[in-house]
This record gives C-alpha cells, structure tokens and sequence, in this order.
C-alpha cells in the first residue's frame, strides 16, 4: 500500500480562511436582523453551508483527498440537502 503525502498548508492560508469564517458570522447575525420572511431559513443555510465549505476543505483537508472520497462526500451532502429541503416544504405547507 503507497503512503500519500500531503502538502503542508500555509500560515496565511489558515488566517484567511478564519477572516472569512469571521465575516461570514457576522453577516449570519446581521441577517438574522433582517425580516426576510421565509428567507430567512434560507439565507441562513446558505451562510452554513459557505462556512462548512471552508471548514472541510482546508482545515478537514479534503482537498487533498481521492475523487472517489470527494464524490461520495458530494453525493452525501446533495441528499441531505434534498431531505432538508422536502422537510422544509412540508413544513411550509401544513
């Protein structure tokens, strides 16, 4: 079996992405003061799944990975966002 080896991530990578988590908690809350009515949920989610992004490709090192591990991972997330989203919508017209 061949050992992978990764690349070691810089420093400056590490303090953007923590910038952009930072901003991106920040526009959570000022969302969340915003009266959008249903898109509220949907903003919110949206700025989730941004900050989850971040978080599994650079700290989770997912980029570094097989594209046999990053598409079972893709198809994962695609079906929970499709239960996500018919739950929502059973909800939303009760």
């Amino acid at each position: 079996m061949s050992e992978q080896t990764h690349k070691a991530v810089p420093y400056r990578t590490f303090i953007l992405i923590w910038v952009a988590l930072l901003t991106l908690t920040l526009t959570t809350v000022a969302v969340s003061r915003i009266d959008l009515g249903a898109l509220n949920i949907w903003a919110a989610l949206l700025i989730a799944s941004l900050k989850s992004s971040l978080v599994i490709f650079v700290f989770m090192h997912l980029r570094q990975e097989s594209k046999l591990f990053k598409l079972g991972l893709t198809a994962m997330l695609v079906i929970l966002a499709v239960f996500i989203g018919l739950t929502f919508t059973d909800v939303l017209y009760r």
